[in-house]
């Protein structure tokens, strides 16, 4: 499928990776529909593309979504629209469900009822739980560990019903974990770069966990070349840089950047979550044959780009700035010394919803 000169609509486009995949299809030759809620992702995300968009507020849910989306007659479609953070879905697993997996199938309607040729959706690493072998390839058994990864698994599966039921043209992207400029959630590598950038010592929870890390622009390169791949169609396909570190090695490796000859790690225990992934390691083979891609971008590399963007948006991210209704709800509920116990309410007023320095 060319996408060149075609609309391509994105949802969750304001959002890390999604701000990242728009760029990506501009460079492309696409015209790009961004539709997103604006809740995580931000417009500053968009800044100096955004006059080369079209930009839509509108949440997944919306049971108006079909005729919205019809309005534009996209080509194509890349769905990553989700509540991405996991530690939110501790106190809102209804929540997280409902966005994830219903949003999704509401998106995925949509897309069988308007006749778009193709469809990406964005799964995640997170479905398969802790590694039972290493790589992990596509048909490594699935256990999430998370409501997140239960919601992203059921929609996973959704998909890939709709495609044989329905005849939804979808791709089934299993993404392994994404690092770089512009992200929106305090995962570990954005919540070490702020944490390094001030001293030595770190605040960190399960700092043995080991995850694999690819560069954000890597990533969606690969994705737009998936899209564009007619024999992607009904596949499950992962895409991952086929090496994992542990937390430790990513604070002492971010520690070289900024000077610091020791690193002092503390355990935040409220950072530590109830039932932890211990290991992911993608095994590419199968996007690697198919469409022969590979990360261009080293780990070092990487982590110097997103630091070197770092310092120059003022050494901040948009979630230490960006207050969404949950985050003033759990800080108003902190103030009061209100403790919501997890599981007992679908609101973030509990204070294990916001740990920073997760994996994903």
């Amino acid at each position: 499928m060319k996408l060149k000169n075609q609309t391509v609509f994105v949802t969750g486009g304001a959002g890390f990776i999604g701000s990242a995949l728009v760029r990506e299809l501009l460079r492309e030759g696409c015209r790009v529909v961004v539709y997103d809620n604006f809740v995580s992702g931000d417009m500053a995300n968009l800044e100096e593309v955004r006059t080369q968009v079209e930009i839509i507020k509108g949440d997944v849910c919306d049971p108006n979504f079909t005729a919205r989306l019809a309005a534009f007659k996209p080509n194509a479609l890349f769905h990553l629209a989700a509540e991405p953070y996991i530690p939110g879905a501790f106190d809102r697993p209804r929540h997280f469900f409902e966005v994830n997996a219903v949003g999704t199938l509401n998106v995925m309607l949509a897309c069988v009822e308007t006749g778009i040729k193709r469809v990406l959706y964005y799964s995640s690493s997170e479905v398969y739980g802790t590694a039972k072998r290493i790589p992990m390839d596509e048909e490594h058994p699935t256990c999430p560990h998370s409501t997140y990864a239960a919601s992203k698994l059921a929609a996973d599966r959704l998909c890939y019903t709709l495609h044989h039921e329905q005849g939804l043209p979808v791709i089934i992207f299993r993404q392994f974990n994404v690092y770089g400029p512009r992200e929106t959630h305090p995962y570990v590598i954005p919540e070490l770069i702020t944490q390094l950038s001030r001293g030595n010592t770190v605040q960190l929870g399960n700092i043995e966990a080991r995850r694999d890390l690819t560069y954000v622009d890597d990533a969606v390169h690969g994705a737009v070349r998936l899209m564009k791949c007619d024999d992607a169609v009904g596949q499950v396909i992962n895409l991952g840089s086929g090496s994992d570190w542990s937390v430790a090695e990513l604070a002492h490796a971010l520690g070289k950047f900024f000077g610091r000859k020791r690193i002092d790690i503390t355990i935040d225990r409220a950072r530590l979550r109830p039932l932890d992934v211990d290991r992911l390691c993608c095994d590419s083979t199968k996007i690697r044959q198919m469409i022969g891609w590979g990360p261009q971008t080293s780990l070092f590399a990487g982590l110097k780009k997103t630091i070197e963007w770092h310092e120059r948006n003022g050494k901040r991210w948009i979630w230490e700035t960006k207050m969404g209704p949950e985050e003033q709800i759990w800080r108003e509920g902190k103030k009061k010394g209100v403790v919501t116990p997890a599981g007992q309410s679908d609101h973030p007023a509990s204070t294990r919803t916001r740990q920073s320095a997760t994996l994903g």
